[in-house]
């Protein structure tokens, strides 16, 4: 089954809109093909007006950028520790936007959209306290 990215063709309130046009070729989504962890794969995608999308397919860095010290770094990715779209991405070890990593030189959260932008790129973030 296709993804459709059209408009629905229900109203807010469950009333029937009567569509003015079939739909377009422009309309259709694409699947959806997750980042994990692994080898490093990329796919290119041709999007409208012949442009190109990167997608991250499987993935084993990630640039951290250490606010403490200004700094960027090149890590390696263990784990997906959080991930706040979809906790069964947790298992599964897919990386999004927002989620939080574990690498080489601790905890990053994902900063870039793997799934369009080709680069994984993360911020450092402070290990949650122990509470007392």
């Amino acid at each position: 089954m296709g993804i459709w990215q059209g408009r629905s063709r229900r109203k807010r309130t469950g009333g029937r809109l009567r569509p003015i046009r079939k739909k377009r070729r422009f309309e259709i989504g694409r699947e959806l093909q997750h980042a994990t962890i692994g080898t490093g794969t990329v796919k290119t995608y041709r999007v409208r007006g012949a442009n190109r999308k990167l997608r991250i397919l499987t993935t084993q860095t990630i640039n951290v950028y250490d606010p403490a010290t200004k700094k960027t770094q090149t890590a390696r990715v263990i784990t997906v520790r959080e991930n706040p779209s979809n906790p069964n991405y947790v298992q599964r070890n897919i990386i999004t936007k927002g989620a939080i990593l574990e690498t080489e030189v601790g905890l990053v959260r994902v900063r870039s959209r793997p799934g369009q932008d080709g680069v994984l790129n993360g911020v450092r973030v402070e290990a949650p306290a122990a509470a007392a």
